[in-house]
């Protein structure tokens, strides 16, 4: 694969010498009369086959040399506003994720092609068409590397943008217009054990069995909340008891994994979101954008629809993310006494099928619409300095203020708001 480096020698090697303003000029010449192409050619400084090609219409004149582009300039413009934009509400894309929305705009230009994904030669050439747009900086590794501990500075970096974003819109004395929306999952079938009262509080089901299902939830900073979005894995269940039997106004999806995935989120955000928020704009969605990744439509409908989306930092959710602050853990004790109830027998396992989740959730979920959950949820975000915006002072033994002990494989580059992997 060929290196960055290599490509810009050879590029400088290639680099014309010459100017489109020439090439115009020697054109006009020739085909005035006054002079032949090869006399044009040599006093206006440019290559003979190059202004021969615009003489004879094989190439438009003012078009660009070099190989075609994969994807369209205005796309192209397109997905490095979007980078931008995101690298700016707390989300750099990652390499892999740019090449990949490049790879769905080409698939959509070119439906009846066989095509995967663009590759390494396709990202360095548009690093070099976009030199002047980004610019490629250090990552910083800690950040975005696996840690336990919270960085200040991340934090810091995280509140002013949030602060400048509720000061901008307006939104400091508009609870019902500050979103959060957050992923919990649910293991259908495992062993209970005993656990310290903490640490089942902040026990995560993991996904992976075929059994797992996962419910996206959104609730403003006033207690109300977007119907559930319940994504099952592999398949939905048979029937439509599932449908009848689940939360009001529920919206319903599946992936292989059982998590919300970018089209899952796409889904959501189109078909479900925006149907039921408030009119009144702006509105503001805070989220875990590394586990509920967005797309160039997610972004594009969002700016249309004056909703702004803020990316929580990674690694921070346990601290900042307010359903995961409080009205989560009431919800999964709810499920888990339910299914006691309904196994009372059984000391070692509980289980629940997938037609009957739906079922079962939507009375655990019943507490979200109680006095005691909109305290919760209202609580948690202030707990957790959301809404009103306040900058959350977590105690010393979570903050890592030093840049030391960093993550080798987590080091990378970002690039004008892009974040790549280093090569």
């Amino acid at each position: 694969m060929p290196s960055r480096n290599h490509l810009d020698k050879i590029g400088r090697n290639k680099k014309k010498k010459w100017t489109e303003e020439a090439m115009e000029h020697a054109l006009i010449e020739v085909k005035s009369g006054r002079s032949t192409v090869r006399k044009a050619a040599k006093e206006f400084g440019v290559p003979k086959s190059s202004l021969g090609d615009r003489v004879s219409g094989r190439v438009t004149p003012g078009s660009r040399s070099g190989p075609a582009q994969l994807i369209t300039s205005s796309d192209e413009e397109l997905l490095v506003e979007f980078s931008l934009y995101m690298s700016k509400h707390g989300f750099p894309l990652t390499k892999q994720q740019l090449v990949s929305f490049a790879s769905s705009i080409y698939k959509r230009q070119h439906r009846r092609v066989a095509f995967s994904k663009l590759g390494q030669t396709w990202w360095l050439n548009f690093r070099r068409r976009q030199e002047k747009n980004i610019t490629i900086q250090p990552a910083d590794s800690i950040i975005r590397g696996r840690m336990v501990h919270v960085r200040k500075e991340t934090l810091d970096h995280f509140f002013h943008l949030l602060s400048s974003v509720v000061e901008a819109r307006t939104l400091g004395d508009k609870p019902h217009r500050v979103w959060n929306c957050n992923e919990m999952g649910f293991q259908l079938a495992r062993k209970k054990a005993v656990l310290s009262k903490a640490a089942s509080l902040d026990s995560k089901s993991t996904p992976g069995s075929k059994d797992y299902i996962s419910v996206l939830a959104c609730f403003n900073a006033a207690g109300k909340d977007i119907p559930p979005f319940i994504v099952y894995s592999k398949s939905y269940p048979g029937g439509v008891c599932y449908k009848t039997q689940g939360p009001s106004d529920a919206l319903y999806g599946w992936s292989d994994s059982g998590c919300v995935t970018s089209e899952l989120f796409k889904k959501w955000f189109l078909r479900h979101f925006l149907p039921y928020a408030p009119k009144e704009r702006p509105l503001l969605i805070i989220f875990d954008g590394h586990k509920s990744p967005v797309n160039l439509e997610v972004v594009e409908a969002a700016r249309k629809e004056g909703v702004v989306l803020v990316c929580l930092p990674p690694h921070c959710s346990h601290i900042l993310q307010p359903l995961d602050a409080g009205l989560f853990p009431l919800v999964k004790r709810r499920f888990a006494a339910l299914l006691d109830q309904m196994h009372p027998t059984n000391a070692t396992l509980f289980t629940v099928s997938k037609k009957d989740f739906s079922g079962v959730f939507k009375e655990a979920y019943q507490v979200a619409k109680e006095d005691e959950g909109i305290r919760i949820v209202q609580e948690s975000f202030r707990k957790c300095g959301i809404y009103p915006v306040s900058h959350f002072q977590c105690n010393g033994d979570l903050l890592m203020i030093s840049s030391h002990n960093v993550d080798p494989e987590a080091s990378g580059e970002h690039v004008g708001g892009l974040a790549a992997p280093g090569r």
